[in-house]
């Protein structure tokens, strides 16, 4: 392996109990079928025994969906039992899950603590923000069930973090996201763009383009930088280590796209999920070992996707700061992205660069201040 990587499991596809307007994983029902999606036990042990085999500093699985916990308990206990099977002594090994939080039930979060599983919860802030685009498949309203999840989490002292979506209702609210966050005790915060495209290329509602995001970046560093104890941004966090020499903590900022692979419910592996598709299909856990699918064509042209640059891009003076956004952002809704940004005569620059530049052009130098601050009082 010329590097570590990590696994993003989805092990029941597509399927959630919500509808949020904006999902893009929903989807996916029009490539796996609309049966229900669940990883079986054998997929499960391939996988696993799979990626236990390789050399990693820390084996990392990050399950997500859709909903991961429609799988149940039982599913994540044998997980963690074929993790200490196959794990080799003193191997250290981190669960991640990424959830919706309604369905976290006594059990679940009790098994969480016992396991030392760090939990990402999706709210959208107050409910006035949150229901806009987050209903059940009813209608219903999410927003108070996932703060009963929230509570079952805190009720166990299970470590979790929250992820809110930045969409074309709440990118108005920066200041408002972060201080109803903060105030529901949340210490770390990540704020994901919402940048989704129709067939022919432009924005759908939902989404945000990049003055709209520029905006959003600034109100957040604002109230950030303003707070006499600020919470950890993912974000800013990584840009700050990047002003002081450290790795690419976030791989939109990496200089490569191999950081992953994904796993889906019935083994297909990808190399991101933001591109899950029958043209990116790296091979199946089942036939294919990892080493093989890191050595592929296609996943080595992916990993270099990040240098197929525009002129404008290559000769700004942010290109360090951002390495020309994640490329989802760049190839306007295209299944295989390697190809349309080959055939590309100029490639384009991502939907959110306005923003970016409008960020990094009043904010970076008091960031860079901050970081060297955290440097000194550490």
């Amino acid at each position: 392996m010329a590097r570590p990587f990590s696994l993003l499991v989805k092990p029941a596809g597509p399927d959630c109990n919500l509808a949020c307007t904006y999902c893009f994983y929903l989807s996916k029902t029009a490539l796996f079928g609309r049966q229900i999606h669940r990883m079986s036990s054998a997929i499960l042990e391939r996988m696993t025994a799979s990626y236990m085999a390789t050399e990693q500093p820390v084996y990392t699985f990050g399950w997500q969906g859709g909903e991961p916990t429609m799988m149940g308990v039982e599913f994540f206990r044998n997980a963690v039992a074929l993790q200490k099977q196959y794990g080799r002594s003193g191997a250290q090994v981190a669960n991640g899950l990424q959830t919706n939080g309604t369905r976290i039930s006594d059990e679940f979060a009790a098994f969480f603590a016992e396991y030392n599983f760090l939990l990402g919860v999706s709210i959208d802030g107050p409910p006035e923000l949150h229901d806009r685009y987050r209903p059940y498949e009813s209608g219903r309203a999410s927003h108070g069930e996932v703060l009963k999840g929230v509570d079952r989490l805190r009720k166990h002292g299970v470590e979790h973090n929250v992820l809110t979506v930045v969409n074309a209702h709440t990118v108005e609210h920066p200041r408002t996201l972060y201080r109803y966050l903060k105030d529901l005790g949340f210490d770390y915060h990540q704020y994901i763009p919402c940048v989704e495209y129709e067939r022919d290329g432009s924005l759908r509602p939902y989404s945000i383009d990049g003055a709209r995001w520029g905006r959003f970046l600034c109100g957040l560093y604002d109230e950030w930088a303003a707070d006499p104890e600020p919470v950890s941004i993912r974000h800013l966090d990584a840009l700050m280590q990047h002003a002081l020499g450290g790795p690419a903590a976030m791989c939109s900022l990496a200089a490569s796209c191999r950081q992953y692979f994904v796993v889906e419910h019935n083994g297909d592996v990808y190399p991101c999920d933001f591109f899950v598709n029958e043209s990116m299909k790296l091979g199946n856990v089942q036939t294919h070992r990892f080493g093989e699918m890191w050595q592929t064509p296609l996943f080595r042209q992916f990993g270099r996707m990040k240098r197929m640059l525009p002129v404008a891009c290559s000769e700004c003076e942010y290109l360090s700061w951002c390495r020309g956004d994640c490329p989802k952002h760049r190839v306007s809704g295209a299944d295989n992205p390697v190809a349309a940004l080959q055939s590309s005569t100029e490639p384009p620059v991502s939907t959110l660069c306005d923003g970016w530049k409008s960020f990094f052009s009043t904010r970076l130098p008091d960031l860079e201040r901050q970081a060297k601050h955290r440097v000194q009082v550490q």
